[in-house]
């Protein structure tokens, strides 16, 4: 084999196991204990979509159990799969601001972090579960993020077309 081929190898196996090591170092690390949080006022929370956001102290987090519909660029892998659902996301990002917004939120249980070093957490807004109340909205599906199951089509019933891959 050509030394460039070899070269080539050397560094897509550098680079997998690069990859590998960083996924460990972002799972081992101490997890913030956002349970011991009391109460923050919510303009310290920004929303980034319906689902997710970052506290004032720099804290990702992800809401426990929920979907809400993508908000990103209409693709087959990491954005809405139709522009109905990236409408729809919007929808979502607005409610849960709207909902939250001039409210005091509280953690009131934390999983850890998932697989994007996002805390994975349960809010309550004014005593009830915020996750519970956006369902109930309809702006918001049930989703087990890490126990496997599919994910939520929001283009189902949409007059919009999925995205495929090709």
């Amino acid at each position: 084999m050509p030394r460039g081929g070899r070269l080539k190898e050397w560094l897509i196996t550098f680079m997998v196991l690069a990859g590998i090591a960083f996924g460990i170092a972002v799972a081992a690390r101490e997890p913030a204990n956002l349970q011991d949080k009391a109460g923050f006022d919510t303009s310290s929370v920004y929303w980034s979509d319906g689902d997710s956001g970052q506290l004032a102290d720099g804290t990702k987090f992800r809401l426990h159990g929920v979907d809400a519909p993508e908000t990103g660029a209409v693709d087959w892998y990491t954005g809405a799969k139709c522009e109905g659902e990236r409408e729809l996301g919007y929808e979502a990002k607005a409610y849960v601001r709207t909902l939250t917004r001039d409210k005091v939120l509280t953690v009131s249980h934390s999983y850890g972090a998932d697989r994007y070093g996002r805390q994975v957490v349960d809010l309550s807004v004014d005593g009830q579960d915020l996750a519970a109340l956006l369902v109930a909205a309809g702006t918001h599906k049930v989703w087990d993020y890490d126990g496997g199951a599919a994910k939520p089509n929001w283009c189902t019933g949409r007059t919009q077309q999925p995205v495929t891959g090709s």
